[in-house]
C-alpha cells in the first residue's frame, strides 16, 4: 500500500507541475517586440501553417462538441488543407452542419464531402 501510495503521489505531483507549467505559459499573453517596442499578442496567428494532424484533430473534436452532429459515425482525413468527410448520417441536415463545423476551422482550405452520406431509410 505505501508502494502504490508513493506512486501515485509521484503521479500527482508530476501532473500538478504539467498542469502549472502549461498554465503559465499560456497566461503570457503579450510579449514585447524588441525592435519596435510594440506589443503582440502570443495567441495572434503565428507565420507557421496549421499542419494537416491539428485540422483533423481539431475538427474531430468540434464534430464530437456539436449535439447536431454525430461525431463518432464521422471519419475525418486532411491532406493539404483539404479535408475530408466521409460516414453516413441520419440527415442532411446533420451532413450540412458536418461541412459547416469544418468549413469554420482555422487552416480548412475546403471540405469534400462527397462520401459523406445520409443512411438510407428502412
Amino acid at each position: 500500500m505505501n508502494n502504490s501510495l508513493s506512486a501515485h503521489s509521484r503521479l500527482m505531483a508530476a501532473m500538478t507541475l504539467a498542469l502549472a507549467f502549461a498554465a503559465g505559459s499560456a497566461t503570457a499573453a503579450t510579449t514585447a517586440n524588441a525592435n519596435t517596442g510594440e506589443q503582440t499578442k502570443a495567441h495572434e496567428e503565428s507565420a507557421q501553417p496549421v499542419g494537416d494532424s491539428w485540422i483533423t484533430t481539431k475538427v474531430k473534436a468540434d464534430l464530437l462538441a456539436t449535439e447536431a452532429t454525430k461525431g463518432l459515425d464521422i471519419n475525418v482525413t486532411t491532406t493539404n488543407g483539404v479535408v475530408t468527410l466521409s460516414g453516413k448520417l441520419d440527415s442532411k441536415a446533420e451532413v450540412d452542419q458536418a461541412i459547416a463545423v469544418a468549413r469554420a476551422i482555422k487552416g480548412v482550405k475546403s471540405v469534400d464531402a462527397t462520401t459523406l452520406t445520409v443512411k438510407p431509410r428502412a
